[in-house]
């Protein structure tokens, strides 16, 4: 028996296989819950349980297809995964949903834009947040007082009567 050296045996890629696994899982969910909607179609072939049958079978095909692919090692070499960034994007979320009912859609999404624009390499933070702001701001111009969708008000919004 002639041992393989150390360098040639292939081992099967662990993170992938975990990505595997969370694309299988998240089609499971769907094709189950899906599963409620079988009697909305009527007479019909189509319904409403006909997409997210299609979304829940790709998402497992997806899955297997990740796996043949962790096996094989067909994955590229990633790069060291940096945690400074992902952490200014999780506060950035965080910062949203802390703050939305208390300062409102424009401040608080506007930190969000601020926080993550430093993430991603923003060194100017404050004009981040500013430009943050100023486009928060418009997008709740256009959803509430164009569209009337109603979202969180705060300070900001209140000075133009939201």
């Amino acid at each position: 028996m002639t041992q393989l050296p150390q360098d040639s045996r292939r081992r099967p890629d662990r993170p992938a296989l975990l990505i595997a696994a969370g694309l299988a899982g998240m089609g499971a969910v769907v094709l189950w819950d899906v599963q409620r909607l079988k009697g909305a179609a009527g007479y019909s072939q189509v319904g409403p349980a006909t997409i997210p049958q299609v979304v829940g079978a790709g998402l497992l095909i997806l899955a297997l297809w990740t796996v043949v692919a962790a096996w094989r090692g067909d994955f590229p070499e990633r790069d060291k995964q940096q945690f400074g960034p992902v952490v200014w994007v999780v506060a950035g979320l965080a910062g949203q949903l802390l703050l939305l009912n208390v300062a409102g859609f424009s401040i608080a999404t506007g930190i969000l834009f601020g926080l993550t624009a430093r993430g991603f390499g923003q060194r100017n933070l404050p004009l981040a947040l500013g430009v943050g702001v100023v486009l928060s701001f418009i997008v709740w111009v256009i959803f509430s007082q164009l569209l009337m969708l109603h979202l969180p008000v705060g300070p900001l919004e209140r000075l133009v009567g939201g």
